[in-house]
């Protein structure tokens, strides 16, 4: 009598499975670049007054939104991989990028960690020739990187439409809310 064949896949067939799904799918996610003038995808169907571009993974950049819900703006997000073409296309310098790039109203841009009350500052009065506010890289004591106790002081910087950069506001203290 022939032995039967167990049909049950193997552990590691359905690792492989399970790795073409992923690789796939980081893939498609990874090559669905905009490189043309228009806002990102996904950046007209959104009404709120940020919307913020972030890698899916990030957990400070949900913090940093908390942070401007709190200060009464309405707060969208698009999650992607490719966040060195949204910041490319928004014109923020490579030497100004941080995590996450939100994106007022498809007018502004405000990169990284700032601060609400700078955001509304910023847009009360916007600067000529000024595309946005930027806080470079991840600065502990920022709106979403501070979890109390040690405050290191951080510099903001206005960004150029010329693609320059230059000093707007140094935070002293950890925001309020």
């Amino acid at each position: 009598m022939p032995k039967s064949r167990d049909r049950t896949p193997s552990l590691s067939r359905l690792f492989s499975l399970l790795m073409l799904l992923v690789l796939g799918g980081l893939t498609a996610a990874c090559s669905n670049t905009n490189t043309s003038a228009e806002a990102p995808k996904g950046a007209g169907e959104h009404t709120e007054d940020i919307v913020v571009y972030k890698s899916p993974f990030c957990l400070c950049c949900k913090e940093w939104m908390a942070h401007l819900e709190q200060n009464k703006f309405s707060v969208g997000s698009e999650n992607g991989l490719d966040m060195a073409s949204v910041k490319q296309q928004w014109g923020v310098p490579a030497s100004m990028q941080s995590c996450h790039t939100g994106v007022w109203r498809g007018q502004y841009v405000f990169e990284g960690h700032v601060p609400a009350r700078l955001i509304r500052k910023f847009l009360a009065n916007p600067p000529k020739d000024s595309i946005g506010l930027t806080v470079p890289g991840m600065p502990k004591g920022s709106p979403g990187m501070y979890r109390g106790g040690d405050f290191d002081p951080y510099v903001v910087y206005q960004i150029q439409r010329n693609g320059e950069y230059r000093f707007y506001e140094r935070v002293t203290a950890p925001e309020a809310s």
